[in-house]
């Protein structure tokens, strides 16, 4: 059963677009673009935004150029930050009680990696009984390829595809293009 039931509001939760984490992401230029439009919009319909910026011991240390935000999305004033130290931006963060504190029981989710930082909010936000929005064209990732993983087109696909097939009592799954993205109440 969903915690969230009364949360009607939205959040536009904007995960790791941080220099070092997109510098060679897959369609880097049109992701940010996605996630820039959709800042705008939040902002023009008053939906908060949620910055969430992940660091560690190696390419993403606190207050390094590689752990900041890219120079195309940067948090307005007043906008909420949540730093974390793993994958679900949920896990040893604030992010619960900010949420609650603004009324949100739904989440509209963009940024990188795909098959870490975003699958792991995903299904930690969907646990904790939010309805997400995963935007299918507005997340991205590094091509691993070269390891045996899939490329990272197929990557971001495949993640597309499993999150509309994810439901559970009283929450929803779905995944949005940019341009068909609601941040419409419950």
């Amino acid at each position: 059963m969903t915690v969230t039931t009364d949360r009607p509001n939205t959040a536009l939760l904007v995960v790791d677009v941080q220099n070092n984490v997109v510098e060679n992401a897959y369609r880097r230029a049109d992701v940010i673009a996605n996630i820039r439009g959709l800042a705008d919009r939040a902002r023009t319909e008053n939906v908060s935004i949620v910055w969430v910026q992940h660091s560690d011991e190696d390419s993403l240390v606190r207050d390094t150029e590689g752990w900041r935000y890219v120079p195309e999305l940067q948090p307005a004033d007043g906008e909420l930050v949540v730093h974390k130290l793993y994958g679900d931006a949920f896990e040893a963060t604030d992010l619960e009680s900010d949420l609650a504190e603004r009324g949100v029981g739904r989440i509209v989710v963009v940024g990188a990696q795909t098959d870490a930082c975003i699958r792991a909010t995903l299904h930690g936000a969907f646990a904790r009984g939010y309805d997400t929005v995963l935007v299918s064209d507005a997340h991205t990732t590094d091509d691993y390829s070269e390891y045996g993983l899939p490329t990272a087109d197929k990557v971001i696909a495949h993640t597309n595809m499993y999150w509309t097939w994810q439901s559970a009592p009283g929450r929803t799954a779905s995944v949005s293009t940019t341009a068909e993205v609601s941040f419409a109440s419950k």
